[in-house]
């Protein structure tokens, strides 16, 4: 083996096999719900070893939280318009495109299911609540820096993003722009 192709290799299978893990993750929770599948069924439709998930993650629901974490870390950047209302309406339209995509809804099912699954997905719920506080606080922050006047970020989870995320879950009607923008409009 040369030089190259030992430089490649360490992230490049990983990679590999993580992403193939994890949309076999979302594939399952879309099609089953969360809880009616397996690790094995889980390395089955990625085309990896039982050995290799349990190696890796250790466990379903940490699999799980991962999943769900890196769903939400790629899909929901924090805007940077320049002003709080600029930043909120830009990031309320991202998690309404995502929670409304293709795996919105089996992430948002993932996230209320890990609540209800031991203390592994207590953990793996607050993880999800700890970053998504996170992203949206550096937002918040910026526009205090900036001398904007900025709500706390519980209150955008609770005016902005519950009334979305209640809406995907149970089926409540389209998250149009119009809704979107009013739900911001009400916040600020």
């Amino acid at each position: 083996m040369n030089e190259k192709e030992q430089a490649r290799r360490p992230g490049g299978r990983s990679a590999r096999v993580g992403a193939q893990v994890h949309q076999a993750v979302t594939e399952l929770i879309s099609e089953r719900g969360y809880g009616n599948f397996t690790v094995g069924e889980v390395a089955a439709r990625a085309g990896v070893a039982d050995s290799s998930v349990y190696r890796r993650w250790g466990s379903l629901e940490t699999l799980l939280s991962e999943v769900a974490l890196t769903r939400l870390n790629a899909q929901s950047p924090m805007p940077d318009t320049g002003s709080l209302s600029g930043d909120l309406r830009t990031y309320a339209a991202q998690v309404a495109r995502e929670i409304t995509g293709p795996d919105g809804p089996a992430v948002l099912h993932l996230a209320v299911a890990l609540s209800n699954s031991g203390q592994q997905g207590l953990q793996a719920a607050a993880d999800l609540r700890a970053e998504r506080t996170r992203q949206l606080q550096s937002m918040l922050d910026r526009a205090r820096d900036r001398g904007e006047r900025a709500p706390d970020a519980l209150d955008v989870l609770d005016h902005i993003l519950a009334p979305m995320y209640i809406r995907v879950l149970f089926g409540m009607g389209p998250l149009t722009p119009d809704y979107v923008d009013g739900l911001v409009d009400r916040m600020l």
